[in-house]
C-alpha cells in the first residue's frame, strides 16, 4: 500500500499517552492538518461511547482511539481500539488521503487492542464494539 508521506504530530502522540496511561480522557479524535503534512488532535473528552460515535462527521474521514470499558463475567474491562471512520458518503479524495495516512498513525499508538474499521453507522455501533471487545483477549 502506498504511504501518504503525512506524518504523525507530536501532540497526537501525547495525547494518546495521557489517555493510556493516565486516564485524562477515554478518546481522541484525529485529523488530517489542513496543510496534509500532519496527522493532529481535533478534540479529545470524556463522553460515553454513543455521544462520541454521534460527533464524528457524517461526511468527512476521521481517526480516533477510544477506551472502551465493559462488563464481563470477571468484571469490568477496558480496551483501547484504534477507529477509522471513512462514511461512505465521504468525498473519494478525503478517503484516500485518510486511508494511506492511517498506518503512520496507527504504528505510533503502541497499546491499542482492537482496530475498527467504518463506511456507516452501524459497523462502529456500542453493540459491534462490545462483540469485537468481547472476543479478542
Amino acid at each position: 500500500m502506498a504511504t501518504s508521506g503525512v506524518r504523525v504530530n507530536d501532540e497526537s502522540l501525547t495525547a494518546f499517552q495521557e489517555l493510556k496511561l493516565r486516564k485524562k480522557h477515554n478518546f481522541i479524535v484525529y485529523t488530517l492538518n489542513n496543510d496534509i503534512t500532519e496527522i493532529i488532535v481535533e478534540r479529545s473528552g470524556t463522553e460515553k461511547y454513543p455521544e462520541f460515535i454521534a460527533t464524528l462527521p457524517r461526511t468527512e474521514c476521521r481517526y480516533a482511539v477510544y477506551d472502551f470499558q465493559f462488563d464481563t463475567k470477571d468484571g469490568v474491562r477496558n480496551k483501547i481500539i484504534f477507529l477509522t471512520w471513512s462514511p461512505d458518503i465521504a468525498k473519494i479524495k478525503n478517503k484516500m488521503l485518510f486511508s494511506t495516512s492511517k498506518d503512520a498513525l496507527r504504528r505510533a499508538l503502541v497499546g491499542v487492542a482492537i482496530e475498527i474499521q467504518g463506511t456507516d453507522p452501524d459497523e462502529i455501533s456500542y453493540e459491534t464494539v462490545l462483540e469485537k471487545a468481547s472476543r479478542t483477549r
